[in-house]
């Protein structure tokens, strides 16, 4: 494989490989050295900025450097600089040049411009004689989502016909958020529950304390005292009501107690992860509540220590179906979560037992051989 041979102006630069250069510079004056300086670019790094400028200056120094009586200097000059002199001059209610003038548009101001796709004679034919739901479909399966808005394209799953205007010829725009009331104040009377809760009343099935406020201590004891000996309540939910670590140990002396509470819920309070794990090692004891939440307390995040530990506690609990905390370590929610999912397939195989059995209790004495048979 050959090279082309250099050239500079169309001259071959070959003759010029066996020149000693140190030969022709010494050969010049000084101020052909100096022209061919400034010519010339060395490009070496190693060279200071100094001697790689060509800008000379050989003027020798007025003094130090005066920014004021420079700035001065500056404008001066521009103010005294003559401006250019106008080609046309300025006159008012002229107008010099060219006036624009917008283009024609024959009152048709939609973009005409189209994109020609080849297609086959098949497709072509097909999509011509496609409805607007099947074009729609078509493009989801595609994947155009940004092409449709919320309602296209869950109309396109749902396969529904478009309202006017939401179609495919409707302009893709964000879907209006519902304004939605705000929720109700609970008018749940605290004394009054207490005292439905101290006297076992087989219709209070669920509590609801949620978001009540300024409730003193002494009504949260007493609650947690009824509750030892309370054998109808199945929902317990105290969510945003100021617990704090003193009362969740009350609560975990109640529920060591209790044998019919399913659902606990202590969600967005002021229990420390030390409380949080008295509470749940309290489950052991009587091993009925299927349902614990404890998120969003005072301390965001449970730490390592504390999260294993509930793992290890939830690990011994055969009957906890769900459970509601916020744990940070993948291998924690992993055993926790499989954990769980067994405790469900248990519950799932033994219930149409129960069920079964149930059923035979409830049913009259004469209809009971039928069921056997």
């Amino acid at each position: 494989m050959t090279t082309a041979p250099a050239k500079l102006y169309g001259k071959n630069l070959s003759e010029y490989d066996e020149l000693d250069v140190d030969q022709l510079l010494s050969q010049l004056s000084p101020e052909e050295i100096s022209i061919l300086a400034k010519e010339v670019d060395p490009d070496d790094n190693l060279l200071p900025p100094s001697e790689r400028c060509s800008y000379e200056c050989n003027k020798e120094a007025t003094g130090p450097l005066n920014r004021k009586k420079l700035i001065e200097h500056i404008n001066k000059q521009a103010l005294e600089t003559p401006d250019l002199p106008e080609i046309k001059p300025y006159v008012a209610g002229t107008v010099r040049g060219k006036k624009w003038v917008a283009p024609e548009t024959n009152g048709n101001t939609e973009h005409e411009d189209k994109i020609a796709i080849d297609l086959d004679d098949e497709y072509g034919d097909a999509l011509n004689t496609a409805s607007q739901e099947e074009i729609i479909d078509l493009a989801a399966i595609l994947g155009f989502h940004s092409m449709m808005n919320q309602d296209q394209y869950h109309a396109s799953l749902l396969n529904k016909g478009q309202p006017v205007g939401l179609g495919w010829d409707g302009v893709t725009k964000a879907t209006q958020p519902k304004v939605y009331p705000p929720e109700p104040p609970n008018q749940t009377d605290p004394d009054e529950s207490i005292k439905r809760v101290l006297d076992d009343d087989s219709k209070l099935l669920d509590l609801n304390w949620n978001n009540i406020k300024n409730i003193s201590d002494e009504k949260f004891e007493n609650l947690f005292k009824a509750l030892v000996e309370n054998t109808h309540l199945e929902t317990l939910s105290l969510v945003n009501v100021g617990l704090t670590d003193r009362l969740a140990g009350k609560l975990a002396e109640a529920l060591e107690k209790n044998c019919t509470l399913r659902v606990c819920n202590v969600e967005t309070n002021f229990i420390s992860p030390v409380g949080i794990v008295h509470l749940v090692k309290s489950l052991l004891k009587q091993r009925s509540l299927e349902e614990f939440r404890a998120t969003n307390q005072r301390s965001q995040v449970l730490g390592n220590k504390i999260e294993m530990e509930l793992t290890k506690l939830i690990e011994q609990n055969p009957t906890i179906l769900r459970l509601g905390l916020h744990l940070e370590y993948n291998d924690a929610r992993h055993r926790i979560a499989s954990h769980l999912q067994r405790n469900i397939d248990r519950i799932r195989k033994d219930t149409p037992l129960k069920m079964k059995f149930r059923f035979f209790r409830k049913t009259p004495q004469k209809h009971r051989k039928n069921l056997i048979k």
